[in-house]
């Protein structure tokens, strides 16, 4: 599959609503507030920035500009029915942004829709539980073989087709389809569980699924967060897992006109996010072990961590796009079921290189 770059962007904006659609008697027909962010992504095409590597800032500049007419504002004066689905249709339609392939909007940490160009709502809510777990077929000495404990999350993503409709599920539907699941996991043992005698991050991801997917028919992914740097999604047939790293690093971006800012010396704290598809072990249960990857990873990592990275050889230029492909070439040897690399230099705006399929997948 040929590569896809999607350059990705997020703003924030304090908002009150009421939700006049759902029941008599729910909490959000009143009027109350969230601090939003909308996030939007985009196969940008060449020229459209001021300069080469400067479309990441360009599009948080349009998304930024598109919010400020909600920022402190009664949503309902601006949409009759303000979902977050609306909301994202609302900044679609006005942004004003070629190549748009999604635009999200998290009313919470906890909730959110992500509208895609088919017009899908990919709606989302995280749940947390508590509960000790260890992987019993692992090899002698490997850490995660000892009992030991996480504060999972899990996030429920339902895909609907909602072209020409305000609104599907609510967040409280999928909070009500969880309950049964949060009481049997939450300050357990998940070895315990019938199903779950080799609680992977994968056959977690599965034994959800399979209880979720029949009283959820909408439901399109599963996403198991064992730490908040690594994970796995499962859609009902496919596992990808993905690894999180930081880095710090300086750079110049030559490409930038002489009085821009970029143009100078300085630097960012970059979040990279490692996306891997691969089958599933059928003995050890997982597809691509975490503590595999961060160490198969870890000398292009030294080559990045605290490193000027416009003085990388054979890198032509320091952006998001120029680094992720640079990241592929010298990586992909030692991972070969890598499938997309995220990266951003700011929270929620950076650059994502796909060549697989684009889910499961987190938002970006």
């Amino acid at each position: 599959m040929d590569d896809r770059v999607f350059h990705l962007a997020a703003a924030p904006f304090e908002a009150a609503r009421r939700v006049a659609i759902l029941p008599a008697g729910h909490r959000a027909r009143r009027l109350h507030g969230h601090g939003f962010r909308a996030r939007v992504r985009a196969a940008l095409p060449a020229h459209w920035a001021p300069f080469p590597g400067g479309e990441t800032v360009a599009l948080g500049d349009a998304l930024r500009a598109c919010v400020a007419d909600l920022d402190y504002r009664d949503l309902n004066e601006h949409l009759a029915i303000p979902t977050d689905e609306n909301l994202a249709r609302w900044i679609r339609a006005r942004l004003g942004v070629p190549g748009v392939a999604s635009v999200g909007i998290r009313s919470t940490r906890d909730q959110g829709a992500d509208l895609d160009a088919l017009d899908h709502a990919h709606l989302w809510r995280r749940f947390r539980f508590e509960a000790a777990h260890c992987l019993p077929r692992v090899p002698a000495g490997h850490p995660c073989g000892r009992m030991h404990g996480h504060g999972f999350e899990v996030i429920l993503h339902a895909d609907q087709d909602l072209a020409g409709q305000d609104m599907g599920l609510d967040f409280d539907h999928l909070g009500s389809v969880w309950a049964p699941l949060q009481a049997e996991l939450h300050l357990g043992c998940l070895n315990d569980l019938a199903g779950l005698e080799n609680p992977t991050s994968e056959l977690l991801a599965h034994w959800l699924w399979q209880r979720l997917k029949p009283a959820l028919p909408a439901l399109s992914w599963v996403s198991v967060y064992e730490t908040v740097t690594a994970g796995c999604h499962y859609d009902g047939a496919h596992y990808r897992i993905w690894k999180e790293q930081r880095f710090e690093a300086a750079l110049r971006l030559t490409a930038a006109p002489a009085a821009d800012p970029r143009r100078r010396l300085h630097g960012h704290s970059y979040l990279l996010r490692l996306h891997l598809s691969a089958p599933l072990d059928q003995v050890l249960g997982w597809t691509v072990d975490y503590g595999d990857v961060k160490a198969l990873f870890k000398p292009v990592y030294d080559r990045l961590d605290h490193h000027r990275l416009d003085e990388l050889p054979e890198l032509a230029a320091a952006d998001g796009a120029g680094l992720v492909h640079w990241i592929r070439r010298h990586c992909t040897a030692a991972l070969p079921a890598l499938d997309r690399i995220d990266l951003y230099e700011t929270p929620g705006c950076g650059v994502s290189l796909c060549w697989g399929d684009l889910g499961p997948a987190l938002p970006s």
